[in-house]
């Protein structure tokens, strides 16, 4: 094989999938329960709860892991557990990382917590960089996962000023799929470590009834969660509602949402308002605003702060994880959702999105359109730019 090819291998940080990538790679399962988890001061104590419960295993994958108030309760639990003897396995994605200090790497290290960092960063790897586990994930005991948007830091539960908290939910998931998601990560944990790990089969937990399913993605091929989006809203004949903190969704997704309203479809979008992580990337997507809304896609910004989850309704079908409805998670990420297929529970996932409608400004189409130049500007300049990444992005498949 040529140096290129086998410098290529080298650095392939990517698990491995089957050959056929229309297929998904796990199936609808039934007897599960979720629950919704609504912003941090709910989701976290539950996560700790959880790990505080724990009697043989604690995974964590996380994208977002910084020093600060909340990683330390969460590393305080860590560590009480592998004193009762719980082994603690900790993934972490190098770049979401940066901001952990060397002092918490180090207790981490002295607490006996294996530390594992996805796809360290090395200039030699050039675009390979980009590539990034941005999947959210604490599973414990094979009995429990909590799934969602959110990373361990202070921004989702702000010690000192709490009503800034970024808006997140994660889903507490009980059920067969538990074990999806434990084999989702030991496929990552194994590739990046020198001696493979098995783990015991997950605990039985009190059966539920209703039908779930884990999707994923994993860089520019694996697409089952962009695949499974566009599917549910081609079918789509009540509603089409999406909550993400970044929005620069591929054409086929655009085309598919304008469809859906000339069915006669309510099609919402709740994007990010002025309080955002990345403001380059909400005008970006701005620029997709004005067609959208002429075709009836009702657009509503987030104002009070931060929207940062990624929730998902089409009729009676819910997807919530970490994957956000922009081009550069779908391409570069690692990234998993959990389906739920509930009428029930689609009931309670629309009940959370209609009270988030109403802390949101619409979009009008006539306002829209009439905007000065000047408004316009950085929705020009910033589309130029993701374009930009995209070109970069392709030439990257086809080397």
């Amino acid at each position: 094989r040529s140096r290129r090819h086998r410098n290529k291998a080298k650095y392939d940080i990517f698990p491995r999938m089957p050959d056929n990538h229309h297929t998904f790679r796990f199936p609808w399962r039934d007897g599960n329960r979720f629950e919704l988890l609504i912003d941090g001061r709910r989701f976290l104590p539950c996560l700790l709860s959880a790990i505080d419960a724990a009697r043989r295993y604690v995974l964590v994958e996380m994208y977002l892991f910084e020093s600060g108030t909340v990683t330390s309760r969460f590393i305080d639990a860590l560590v009480r557990a592998t004193a009762r003897g719980v082994k603690v396995r900790l993934l972490l994605d190098d770049f979401g990382a940066l901001g952990l200090t060397r002092a918490d790497r180090e207790r981490i290290h002295a607490a006996g917590i294996a530390l594992v960092f996805y796809n360290p960063l090395r200039t030699i790897k050039l675009l390979r960089n980009f590539f990034r586990d941005h999947r959210k994930l604490v599973l414990v005991d094979g009995r429990v996962a909590f799934t969602g948007g959110a990373g361990i830091a202070d921004e989702f539960d702000p010690p000192r000023h709490p009503e800034q908290a970024w808006r997140e939910t994660l889903i507490e998931i009980h059920g067969p799929v538990v074990q999806d998601w434990q084999e989702l990560f030991l496929d990552v944990w194994n590739r990046h470590r020198d001696a493979p790990t098995s783990l015991p089969p997950a605990e039985s937990s009190p059966p539920g009834d209703i039908r779930g399913r884990v999707a994923v993605t994993r860089g520019p091929i694996g697409q089952e969660i962009k695949r499974s989006l566009l599917n549910r809203v081609r079918s789509a004949r009540v509603r089409v509602w999406i909550a993400t903190a970044y929005f620069i969704p591929p054409w086929k997704i655009r085309r598919a949402l304008k469809k859906a309203v000339g069915r006669g479809v309510d099609v919402r979008l709740l994007l990010p308002g002025p309080v955002t992580d990345h403001p380059a990337v909400r005008h970006a997507g701005r620029r997709y605003y004005q067609r959208l809304l002429r075709h009836g896609v009702r657009i509503f910004e987030y104002q009070p702060r931060f929207l940062h989850q990624k929730v998902i309704v089409c009729d009676d079908w819910v997807s919530l994880g970490s994957a956000n409805l922009d081009r550069w998670n779908l391409r570069w990420n690692l990234e998993a959702n959990q389906e739920v297929s509930d009428a029930g529970f689609a009931r309670a996932t629309c009940a959370m999105l209609a009270d988030d409608f109403s802390d949101a400004v619409e979009c009008r189409y006539e306002t829209w359109r009439r905007r000065p130049w000047r408004a316009r500007l950085p929705e020009w300049l910033w589309g130029m730019v993701d374009r930009l990444l995209e070109r970069l992005g392709r030439r990257r498949d086809t080397d």
